[in-house]
């Protein structure tokens, strides 16, 4: 059981880009607080790339990389219906990558296992739409220029069928039932601003990047949300 355990704690460890206090991991592993001091100390001595800091918490230590380890139950279902939602209502290169990430899980794993994996009763079906199919002209490209910061000109038809002109900061992409929606600081208005995908009548990169800044970020938009 406590190998189990020291598994688990490199599992929550190791997706987490902030450090994780040692009473969040003892509530998460059902164990006490100094259950998880005593394992982190045994992780360390055994060379385990942990490192933790009083009144902070523990972290992984940046470029260090630990092998998969062992799937459960709905961990696996996760997966499979997390790439087959993305299969289902991507754009093609996007529902290609979903596919390609589901065969990488089943062909990582031992045995009979990558056959169950395939095998799971799951399906995820998207139902074509106009807007969908509006959205997805543009969404690899959009998905592109939020990967790269590239300033965009944006022609946009809203619901009230007003044209506007946009220059803008693309910074995330946020999936709904049947629409996409794409967060952007627009430099026009000088504020946050979310464009449905399906109603971007065309869109061009500027040619010119800009730099993440303070208060113009996804992240912050994030936080002025309710």
């Amino acid at each position: 059981m406590r190998t189990l355990r020291l598994f688990a704690l490199l599992d929550h460890l190791r997706g987490r880009p902030n450090p994780v206090s040692a009473e969040r991991l003892a509530v998460d592993l059902n164990v006490s607080i100094r259950t998880i001091y005593r394992d982190m100390a045994t992780l360390q001595a055994m060379g385990a790339p942990v490192r933790g800091e009083a009144g902070i918490g523990y972290q992984m230590e940046r470029g260090y990389f630990l092998p998969p380890l062992q799937f459960d139950a709905d961990e696996l279902e996760a997966i499979m219906l997390g790439t087959r939602l993305i299969a289902a209502r991507g754009d093609s290169e996007l529902s290609d990558a979903a596919r390609r990430v589901s065969a990488k899980v089943s062909a990582a794993m031992d045995g009979e296992a990558g056959e169950v994996y395939t095998r799971l009763p799951l399906r995820a079906i998207a139902r074509q739409t106009e807007e969908g199919m509006k959205a997805g002209a543009h969404l690899g490209f959009l998905r592109s220029a939020v990967r790269e910061r590239a300033q965009l000109h944006i022609l946009y038809l809203d619901l009230k069928e007003a044209k506007s002109q946009r220059i803008a900061r693309p910074l995330g992409l946020t999936v709904f039932d049947h629409v996409w929606l794409l967060t952007i600081w627009c430099e026009t208005k000088n504020d946050f601003r979310n464009l449905r995908v399906d109603r971007i009548e065309a869109v061009e990169r500027t040619g010119t990047r800009f730099r993440p800044e303070v208060g113009k970020r996804f992240e912050d938009y994030l936080k002025t949300l309710p």
